[in-house]
């Protein structure tokens, strides 16, 4: 197989130079929700509730709403890039260029993951201002942030190539992606359910995202640290052997 280096790293440039250029929203924005989520909860329950399972509150939350900002932009950024390149019809710009399945999955689907990486670098810098944070494993934060965005990414690459418009892809965030980060442990313990939803919220793959950011950061984990992370593997070789098939036979984008 034939690998145009060049064309990818182009797409790779192109897909970060589109939300650089637009830092305000893509970047700084989701900084500033996390940041009043933070101060809100920390506000609201602070006071009452000062520790989860040896964790401060303030820590335990912070750990959850980096991860949680860095997934959901890397899905915003690649299943946006497609779906804006098929309603306003450049998408054919990709097609018709010397450009096959590995250089379109290597260029949107990276470009999504750099930018959930920026979110979480930015974010970790404004809480670290008000929460004293520090790093438990720095192995264990790079890993799961990476294979978090990769997996998150390449779920937006597969919801913008099946979805047609803007209105099934706003569906499929608010019906899946936003549901399944809110329950993952993003604010609280799972170790706090009862036995069958602390099982259940075991298959949320976000679950396990949060839970392994969260003990590098803390040195916390309510799952298998090892489970978990040959869990976001499997699944993203999964995911990009189906994205590069859908690239690759043309699925939605040659009609």
């Amino acid at each position: 197989m034939s690998i145009n280096y060049f064309g990818a790293w182009t797409l790779l440039k192109k897909e970060v130079w589109r939300f650089t250029k637009v830092y305000h929203q893509t970047l700084f924005s989701p900084v500033v929700n996390i940041v009043l989520f933070l101060a809100v909860f920390s506000l609201s329950i602070g006071n009452k509730i000062t520790e989860i399972e040896g964790v401060s509150f303030a820590m335990f939350v912070s750990a959850g709403l980096i991860m949680m900002a860095a997934v959901q932009n890397s899905f915003a950024n690649s299943s946006s890039s497609l779906v804006m390149a098929r309603v306003m019809g450049y998408i054919t710009d990709y097609i018709i260029a010397p450009l096959g399945p590995f250089e379109l999955t290597f260029g949107f689907v990276l470009g999504g993951v750099v930018r959930g990486i920026c979110v979480a670098c930015i974010s970790y810098l404004a809480i670290w201002c008000f929460v004293p944070l520090r790093i438990h494993c720095f192995a264990s934060c790079l890993f799961f942030l990476i294979a978090g965005c990769l997996f998150l990414s390449l779920l937006g690459t597969f919801c913008g190539i099946f979805c047609e418009n803007f209105d099934q892809m706003s569906a499929m965030t608010s019906y899946a992606i936003t549901p399944l980060t809110f329950l993952s442990g993003t604010f609280y313990s799972t170790n706090s359910l009862p036995e069958f939803w602390r099982q259940v919220s075991h298959f949320n793959p976000f679950f396990y995202m949060i839970d392994g950011f969260r003990f590098g950061l803390t040195g916390h984990h309510d799952g298998n640290i090892m489970i978990g992370a040959a869990f976001l593997v499997s699944l993203n070789i999964i995911l990009t052997f189906v994205v590069y098939m859908m690239f690759k036979t043309g699925y939605r984008l040659r009609n």
